[in-house]
């Protein structure tokens, strides 16, 4: 921009030393009107190449809610999965009272289940940007990754110019956060697209994922689990820790009996997965206590580590239950 305002003021200053009768009183000639044109064209267009706007979209297995950064560049959107409990769905958008939805859960006798996000709400964000990175939740898990892929396809059919990539997170909830974190450090410092989706698929390779089950309810109305083992677990205060499959399935692997077992458990695991420090984002389902425990003993541990606490939204709440943790690093 600097090279464009010296033009302008040297273009300037040469009007002003012509004679008034002669430059139509301060008037450029066309020729330097033509050339300022081009110029600032030039110019604009390396702006805009500096300063696209990105989306960032996640589906709504992610944790984080809608928002834009203060300069308006980056948008993190997300589209929403559907619960539905008994003869009532619950949409899991910013607005999803996740309380109300648990205890409808809780009282609710047969077995719920979800529906994923339409190709049509994937598309409505492809269009929101120049640049846009969908993370959706494994798809081993659900159709999401369909949809969006579907979404993509129309996208380009309306405009070709169009950057869209489509992750498959082979996890769920704060493992997404974390690599949503990582796109938008590296957006900010200046990478290209395609290096930026490069990037962020062999930072999803290299995270993990946890989770510990207070609550068998679901398994339960599923059939998965026999419903006296099920209650007797629960009654007894056992855990069922697992964690997330490289091919983006989830394993129970160990259970432990009480809240203090399940945090030495979690930060067990860690060590055996060769964590170091870092980063950490630890969803909870109605669990503060627990979640702040957890990450009280990650930093005795590891001091050089950055942890985010969030409540669950609806879907990761459906699949976590009350009193559930989820964690990634």
């Amino acid at each position: 921009m600097n090279t464009t305002l010296c033009i302008f003021c040297f273009m300037k200053e040469s009007v002003q030393d012509r004679p008034a009768a002669v430059c139509g009183a301060d008037r450029p000639t066309a020729r330097e009107s033509a050339f300022l044109t081009i110029t600032l064209k030039i110019f604009g267009k390396r702006e805009r190449k500096n300063y696209m706007n990105w989306n960032i979209i996640t589906d709504s297995s992610c944790d984080l809610l809608p928002s834009t950064s203060p300069d308006g560049r980056i948008r993190l959107a997300s589209v929403p999965f559907t619960i539905r409990i008994g003869e009532r769905d619950f949409v899991d958008d910013e607005h999803l009272d996740t309380m109300e939805m648990l205890s409808a859960m809780e009282q609710e006798h047969s077995a719920g289940h979800t529906s994923c996000p339409t190709p049509d709400a994937w598309l409505a964000q492809f269009e929101q940007a120049d640049c846009a990175i969908a993370i959706t939740i494994s798809s081993q898990l659900s159709g999401s990754m369909n949809s969006a892929l579907a979404a993509r396809d129309m996208a380009l059919e309306k405009n070709l110019d169009k950057k869209i990539v489509i992750l498959d997170s082979l996890s769920t909830g704060p493992e997404v956060l974390l690599c949503v974190k990582e796109i938008e450090r590296l957006i900010r410092q200046g990478l290209s697209f395609d290096d930026i989706a490069a990037h962020a698929r062999n930072f999803l390779q290299k995270t993990k994922i946890l989770f510990a089950l207070s609550s068998f309810d679901n398994l339960i109305k599923n059939g998965r689990i026999h419903r006296l083992t099920g209650m007797l677990a629960k009654a007894l205060g056992i855990w069922g820790i697992g964690s997330g499959s490289d091919e983006g399935k989830i394993t129970f692997e160990s259970k432990a009996r009480g809240a203090k077992k399940v945090v030495q458990t979690l930060v067990s695991t860690m060590k055996e997965h060769g964590f170091i420090g870092g980063n950490v984002a630890i969803s909870h389902c109605d669990n503060l206590a627990l979640a702040q425990t957890l990450k009280n003993s990650i930093l005795d541990i590891w001091e050089n580590t950055s942890i985010e606490i969030l409540p669950t939204r609806g879907l990761c709440s459906y699949y976590a239950e009350r009193g559930g943790l989820i964690v990634s690093y």
